[in-house]
């Protein structure tokens, strides 16, 4: 994933050069791969974003522990990515000891995200499209889901506490608009 460049300290974001499109970069073998790690990065970007818009005069109860359950959020793409591929990515399993669904501080929330959106990128570097096929058991259904199904799943999640989260905003009186909450194509 070498073509994709720091916006800032936290987040990696597409960036093509002057004429190129996705395609001409991206291994022809994995294009749904990298199209969705890159879905997923622009995700948790407009969160980071949306995150560094809180007052802090107004960080209470509701909004700490919307922070904790957005690492909840990210700690399952990485749990999809140690089940695909367990060996490779036993450390993921260090993961498990740090906590989610807690009250959490804007700081915290966007270093421990970092952390996440790290090895998100470490394990779709080791993914092929046709990975994406497979099928793992999950708590919710014993006999297995395809780890597209599973990744669609989180990053559904993961989109809806972000609306909520810009929901909030909105009621503190904070002003956003769509493209807080969007990365528009045409940018």
């Amino acid at each position: 994933m070498s073509r994709l460049a720091p916006q800032d300290n936290y987040t990696l974001i597409f960036r093509p050069c002057v004429g190129e499109t996705l395609e001409i970069w991206m291994d022809p073998e994995n294009l749904l791969c990298t199209s969705l790690l890159l879905k997923i990065q622009e995700q948790i970007d407009r969160t980071v974003h949306l995150i560094n818009l809180l007052p802090e005069d107004r960080l209470d109860r509701p909004i700490q522990l919307l922070l904790g359950h957005l690492l909840d959020c990210l700690a399952g793409f990485c749990a999809v990515l140690a089940a695909v591929e367990p060996l490779r990515l036993a450390h993921f399993s260090q993961l498990r000891s740090l906590p989610v669904n807690h009250a959490c501080s804007p700081d915290d929330a966007i270093a421990r995200i970092a952390l996440y959106q790290a090895r998100i990128e470490e394990g779709f570097d080791l993914l092929e499209d046709a990975s994406l096929s497979k099928t793992v058991a999950t708590v919710f259904v014993e006999r297995g889901e395809t780890i597209l199904t599973l990744f669609l799943g989180n990053l559904e999640h993961l989109i809806n506490h972000k609306h909520q989260l810009f929901m909030y905003l909105k009621q503190m009186g904070v002003e956003v608009t769509t493209r807080d909450l969007y990365r528009f194509r045409t940018e």
